[in-house]
């Protein structure tokens, strides 16, 4: 695998979201996204062995890019209420802007790559959010009658799907607004202290 410092690897990958968004996983290829990306065809397979080798790629982009726009707006917030907030927003965000990468990341991580590999993409979000739950617990702001690893898995997978059904599968009987505020107070009184 290439030298991802170089700054090559992220070119690339930005040129490849550009085409797969555009045409598609099956037509775009890697001819368009080296040339976009302004490198020999060559390079392109020093970091990938195929168009398929993308998939994780443009996957851990995206949740780095949807975990650091959280963290920028959720870190400075003390309140975990707040911290959700923010979370299902730029959720929901990510997902409106970049309906099609998504939709070709969640079927090709399913059929070409394993859960485990899903799993090391997803862990840094899980992490940090589990974190966030356990300083809510410390604070007497959720209950601590919970499982903290697999209750921040499942709001982060809830809010994913959440925000995949109202862009992808076009569930839009209600503003956006109001579909955020429910699920809100959905995760709230599942985690309410008694």
């Amino acid at each position: 695998m290439g030298d991802h410092t170089d700054g090559k690897f992220e070119v690339i990958l930005k040129a490849a979201i550009e085409v797969i968004s555009k045409k598609g996983l099956e037509r775009a290829s890697i001819s368009e996204i080296v040339k976009i990306a302004g490198v020999a065809q060559g390079t392109f397979y020093l970091y990938f062995k195929s168009k398929n080798d993308l998939i994780p790629a443009i996957a851990d982009k995206l949740l780095t890019v949807t975990l650091d726009n959280v963290k920028d707006k959720a870190d400075s917030i003390g309140n975990f209420w707040d911290v959700l907030d923010v979370l299902i927003n730029e959720t929901f965000k990510i997902t409106d802007e970049h309906q099609e990468i998504i939709i070709l990341v969640y079927s090709g991580l399913a059929v070409h790559h394993s859960l485990e590999k899903w799993e090391s993409v997803y862990q840094p979000y899980y992490d940090w959010f589990e974190q966030k739950m356990k300083k809510a617990m410390n604070k007497q702001e959720i209950t601590d009658s919970i499982h903290i690893k697999w209750t921040a898995r499942s709001i982060i997978n809830m809010v994913e799907n959440a925000a995949k059904r109202y862009y992808i599968g076009l569930e839009q009987d209600e503003a956006e607004e109001v579909y955020k505020k429910e699920l809100f107070h959905f995760i709230k009184r599942s985690l309410k202290r008694l």
